[in-house]
């Protein structure tokens, strides 16, 4: 049939074809949480209207949950509005809500995969941008927006119009310390912030073929941060060997049945794709933004750009970034003075991210002057790894750890950024005044880059921190 996965599930959920060239797409799963949501259950009232299909949703409280404040009511009124909002919501409607008496609460694109909600061939869709992320599994998710969420919540159905597809492979080994999250600031920072518009990233290669799925959830979570408004990876025995046993997951014959039907929407090997591109693994190093938006990204070793030898389109933006970010053109990166180290979100907050620090971070020091805090992606999360003594390693390191929860990735909660502090951070946006202080900075990179700015107040090169040339 030379289909890409994009273009099996499309066929499998379409229910017709719109006059405006839009599809009317069946949501096979729908996940909501406390900021986008209320709005949309308010309009269905207004409608005289009811949730459809409320099995197929699925809720939790992640973007203004207070991370070190728990008990309620909470200090925050918007918060204690919005979480008491959403319960009679998901209680009035029989929808599923993982509350925070649960023991499975936190950020939706964590909770969905490790709850085993997240399956391959399905449409996912969320009112968050980064559902992308469970594109890992080999599903098509994408963000939507309010009005959308109430259309999915009355008719489990919405209105998108088919992307094209490009197919991005990384091929090779990466080499030590460099990690998923410098391949996808790669990817954004050679292909451009507007690089995928109209686009579905399909990742391949070697290097996937070798990734973790929560090394691919890394990537694909971030897809949005490239243009794109969906990521994928081929579904395979990684994604099924993650899946088998958790609590929504197949169970029994019902399983075999599944990884047979899971597998078939895979991209057919001759499959034809609008556009391909191919990087090598290891000419990837560690990647920090220097800007204001992802693809502002350069290698640890590289100096800040001279706006004027960049493309000419580029060059306004990067002055205004380099005001913003107090730099100096041509200086280095490395050495850059840090006040905040920030570990956690839905890009890099999985238990993974959590064990490669703590490995590299036993028996090191915070430098005295940095705020560091560490914030699981889930309360499962956060379980495991205090099982396994992780919690107390980022403790004794001088690292607080807080509740899960979305914490200082958007700053829609306490944790935000004061003045003009910088913080080097694990999460997946370096907007202006997107970790709460419009005067603040932001410099995304992997969580090991994150621990190696934290030890040594500044950002630094986690390969000569930790020994790892």
């Amino acid at each position: 049939m030379k289909e890409t996965l994009l273009d099996k599930v499309w066929r499998a959920h379409s229910v017709r074809e719109l006059a405006n060239g839009q599809t009317q797409l069946l949501i096979g799963t729908h996940l909501i949480h406390e900021v986008t949501s209320p709005q949309a259950f308010g309009m269905l009232r207004d409608l005289g209207l009811k949730v459809l299909k409320p099995h197929r949703t699925f809720a939790t409280v992640d973007h203004i949950v207070p991370t070190d404040e728990r008990e309620e009511p909470f200090s925050d009124s918007l918060a204690d509005e919005m979480i008491k909002a959403l319960r009679q919501n998901c209680a009035e409607s029989g929808v599923t809500f993982f509350d925070l008496p649960t023991g499975k609460q936190g950020i939706v694109h964590i909770v969905g995969p490790e709850q085993g909600i997240t399956q391959p061939g399905t449409t996912i869709a969320c009112g968050d941008s980064h559902t992308s992320t469970h594109g890992a599994f080999g599903a098509i998710a994408f963000g939507i927006g309010t009005s959308q969420v109430r259309d999915v919540l009355a008719t489990q159905t919405m209105a998108i119009r088919k992307p094209k597809v490009r197919r991005i492979e990384v091929n090779g080994k990466l080499k030590p310390g460099v990690y998923a999250k410098d391949v996808i600031l790669h990817i954004i920072r050679k292909l451009g912030v507007n690089g995928g518009l109209g686009y579905a990233y399909e990742y391949a290669g070697s290097t996937f073929d070798a990734f973790t799925q929560e090394e691919r959830m890394t990537v694909c979570n971030m897809s949005i941060e490239g243009g794109a408004r969906v990521g994928y990876v081929n579904p395979d025995q990684t994604t099924f060997d993650y899946l088998k046993g958790r609590p929504y997951s197949p169970k029994g014959a019902e399983w075999d049945a599944a990884v047979a039907r899971w597998q078939s929407f895979a991209s057919d090997a001759d499959a034809v794709y609008d556009d391909v591109v191919v990087y090598n693994a290891e000419d990837i190093a560690p990647t920090v933004t220097w800007g204001i938006n992802p693809g502002q990204a350069i290698f640890i070793d590289e100096a800040v750009p001279t706006p004027s030898e960049l493309p000419e389109k580029d060059r306004a933006t990067a002055i205004e970034a380099i005001e913003h970010m107090h730099l100096r053109a041509g200086d280095p990166i490395k050495g850059t003075k840090v006040d905040v180290a920030f570990l956690g979100s839905c890009t890099n907050g999985r238990l993974s991210d959590l064990q490669e620090v703590a490995t590299y971070l036993k028996g090191r020091t915070v430098k005295p002057g940095v705020k560091a805090i560490v914030v699981p992606g889930s309360q499962g999360v956060a379980s495991i790894a205090e099982s396994l003594g992780l919690a107390e390693i980022f403790r004794d390191a001088g690292f607080e750890w807080r509740g899960a929860g979305c914490s200082m990735c958007l700053g829609m909660n306490p944790d935000k950024l004061v003045g003009e502090q910088l913080c080097a951070s694990s999460s997946n946006r370096n907007f202006k005044g997107r970790q709460g202080s419009p005067t603040g900075r932001t410099v995304l990179m992997s969580p090991l880059m994150v621990a190696a700015a934290a030890v040594t107040g500044e950002i630094a090169d986690a390969r000569e921190v930790f020994g790892l040339r």
